[in-house]
């Protein structure tokens, strides 16, 4: 993975002059990127505008003024950018309340591991499946048996006969967690933003 690298990364005074107008263009393009299954559970299709807005907002926020520490946060966020034939997606169990946190998250232990993309085959038949994995360091930081995290990350692979599929059909993204079953069909305009990212030819929004 090739990644976003210092040149990316404009200086604090250069992003303040055209921050509120990029920060417009990336919310548009992850309000495509975004697609809610269900009451509680969102999934955001990250890209090197959502990773790069991530590591901008992050200097902004705590002050990183060194090469050093902007290598720090593109060494973090980097992972989480899509090779062409995979989708890359932060997961957010959206709770607003110590009730709400309290209900869901120890029943949604695991729910990282349920997540997958139905592509519809043959008439009658079942979908095919494309399922997602936790990423590696991610998982590993996050174990625990009794209760789960409110934010996951997940890697979506697709062979060139599912991206074809995925092309050309409708396609769903399904939960199917023992305490958590639901499905959202994509709309078309999702789709085809994903299908930028599968076949590797997302157009990045200019900086400056």
């Amino acid at each position: 993975m090739t990644g976003l690298t210092l040149d990316d990364i404009v200086d604090l005074r250069a992003y303040e002059r055209v921050r509120d107008d990029y920060r417009r263009r990336v919310i548009a393009r992850k309000r495509r990127r975004r697609v809610p299954v269900g009451l509680v559970i969102t999934f955001v299709f990250e890209c090197a505008d959502t990773v790069r807005f991530q590591v901008q907002e992050m200097a902004r926020a705590e002050r990183i003024l060194s090469d050093e520490g902007i290598q720090g946060e593109l060494d973090v966020y980097n992972r989480l950018l899509p090779e062409p034939g995979e989708l890359s997606a932060t997961m957010f169990i959206e709770l607003t309340s110590e009730a709400e946190l309290g209900h869901w998250l120890p029943r949604l232990v695991g729910v990282e591991r349920s997540v997958a993309f139905e592509l519809p085959t043959a008439a009658g038949a079942a979908p095919e499946v494309v399922a997602g994995v936790p990423e590696a360091s991610h998982a590993q930081a996050l174990t625990r048996e009794s209760v789960t995290a409110a934010v996951h990350y997940l890697r979506f692979g697709f062979t060139p006969g599912q991206v074809a599929r995925f092309a050309s059909s409708p396609v769903a993204l399904s939960v199917g967690h023992p305490a958590y079953r639901a499905r959202t069909e994509l709309s078309e305009e999702t789709r085809a933003e994903l299908l930028g990212d599968l076949r590797g030819e997302t157009v990045a929004i200019p900086l400056v």
